[in-house]
């Protein structure tokens, strides 16, 4: 955790030098493309940002890194420096051939033209795992704000065989999925990804850092996949349609939120809330992860 402070504490120093950049009048695009807004494109440029992410996603000789949105490939060329393979998928058409043309000679990569929300990423790591022989699965990625947690999402829940997912978000996003289950940041989203991974963060990174500059700040969390789930539950599935349905309606107690589930009505939550050992007062954001797994096992069986 040292040299990620360390990093930040760079990036912080030089915040004043970068703000002043980012002031000037803009220029037509960067690297010769111009950033599409309808597809939330800010393109990383600071130099100490990206070390941060390619030296701390855990990408090494043995590893198979997929990284999302690679835009002008400012993260891409370090990647494949450190990596066994790079396959860079990118959703702009526009950046496809700039970004073939960035990593021409480079033997350990391939860029692909896809949404990575329609990607079959399994069978991608199943292919690229087995033609090069790599051990590990590390995911990297600069996430347009607007779709950071379907992103996030589909990565924990549908794709087998990931290792780690290093990605940059805004940083209100970060604070909610770093912050423990039961803390005042946790949301939702808090609980899933706890559910299936150990959150760290790798590195603070300043609106001016990106070209265009954004209105907000971001940070980049690392996701560390768990080898077993952080909680057992009869049915995970229902577990986060317990924790939603809480959140959905966060200022109620549970009593009353999840007396709206289908299927359910006051007297059963109650009487689930009871043999929980859970006060009827309490709301969705109090629970640990662990209070909620037990609580839903015993409303799906009333």
């Amino acid at each position: 955790m040292e040299n990620k402070k360390s990093a930040a504490g760079n990036i912080g120093r030089d915040r004043k030098k970068v703000g002043r950049a980012g002031r000037r009048k803009a220029p037509s695009g960067y690297g010769g493309v111009r950033p599409k807004k309808g597809l939330g494109q800010n393109f990383l440029i600071d130099e100490g940002v990206i070390d941060a992410i390619a030296g701390g996603c855990g990408a090494d000789a043995g590893a198979l890194v997929i990284e999302i949105g690679p835009g002008t490939g400012a993260l891409t060329l370090p990647l494949t420096e450190r990596a066994g393979f790079l396959a860079a998928v990118e959703l702009d058409d526009s950046l496809i051939e700039p970004l073939r043309v960035k990593t021409f000679g480079a033997g350990n990569v391939k860029i692909i033209h896809e949404d990575i929300l329609k990607l079959d990423i399994d069978s991608l790591i199943s292919e690229l795992k087995d033609e090069y022989k790599l051990e590990s699965v590390r995911v990297v990625g600069n996430l347009p704000y607007y779709i950071t947690t379907p992103i996030i999402m589909k990565l924990l829940e549908e794709a087998e065989g990931i290792d780690s997912i290093t990605v940059m978000m805004q940083k209100e996003v970060a604070d909610r999925i770093s912050a423990e289950p039961g803390e005042r940041l946790a949301g939702a989203i808090t609980y899933s990804v706890h559910y299936y991974a150990e959150v760290s963060k790798v590195v603070d990174v300043p609106r001016e850092c990106f070209y265009p500059v954004p209105n907000v700040d971001s940070e980049v969390l690392r996701l560390d996949i768990r080898k077993e789930p952080a909680v057992r539950t009869e049915d995970a599935d229902f577990m986060f349609k317990c924790i939603k349905t809480g959140f959905s309606q966060r200022r109620k107690t549970l009593l009353n939120s999840l007396s709206a589930m289908e299927g359910t009505n006051k007297e059963k939550v109650a009487k689930a809330l009871f043999a929980s050992g859970i006060e009827e007062n309490r709301r969705a954001e109090t629970l640990s992860l662990a209070e909620f797994a037990k609580l839903a096992d015993i409303l799906r069986e009333e």
